[in-house]
């Protein structure tokens, strides 16, 4: 039992802030939107790599959402904690730009690619890691903080697994700056150092 300013005392399954709760809601309502895009993404997809990450991934999203929704409703701790996703792909990048052809809207079903797949995918999963971060900071209930903060590096796994998948078939290119601009960059800042404070002002 909680105290409450209006109410008195409540159960845990009402521990939950106002903002706290739509932020919930819009984070499982984005989970199932992933979860629906998956569905109709899957008979296009050619690649059986694609698949299997498609397929992996859509099984881990719906076993995090339903803990979610789990310790959402009773304000306890779910019956299946959250897990850690391990994506099976080396973590190894391809630098530097070749040319292609601009991209553009679709016109029909028919030019869906393995390439528009995977950002697809890429995007909302990423959607989904900016989701959780922001409604982690506005949740009271101590359960379902821990169950949202919990689920953010599992969206950034996957959209690296992702990010690399596409990397690799050309799909997304990583620019990088000339070796002197980069050097420049990478030591533009250096270590702070705490100040005396009982120093006099």
């Amino acid at each position: 039992m909680h105290p409450n300013m209006q109410t008195g005392m409540v159960g845990q399954q009402l521990n939950h802030g106002g903002h706290e709760v739509f932020d919930v809601h819009e984070v499982l309502s984005g989970a199932i939107g992933t979860l629906d895009l998956f569905t109709l993404l899957r008979p296009h997809v050619q690649d059986p790599e694609l698949l299997n990450i498609l397929d992996r991934q859509y099984q881990f999203t719906l076993n995090e959402y339903n803990t979610t929704v789990d310790c959402f409703k009773s304000g306890q701790d779910p019956a299946v904690p959250t897990q850690s996703y391990k994506m099976n792909q080396e973590n190894d990048f391809v630098y530097g730009l070749k040319p292609t052809q601009p991209k553009k809207p679709l016109q029909s079903v028919n030019e869906i690619t393995d390439a528009c797949i995977s950002g697809m995918m890429l995007g909302s999963v990423k959607a989904g890691a900016s989701a959780k971060a922001m409604a982690a900071c506005e949740v009271t209930n101590p359960v379902v903080r821990r169950v949202l903060a919990d689920s953010v590096p599992n969206c950034i796994e996957m959209a690296y697994e992702l990010s690399i998948y596409q990397n690799k078939h050309h799909y997304y290119q990583v620019p990088q700056l000339n070796q002197q601009d980069m050097q420049q960059l990478l030591h533009a800042y250096a270590p702070g150092q705490m100040p005396n404070l009982n120093t006099p002002h």
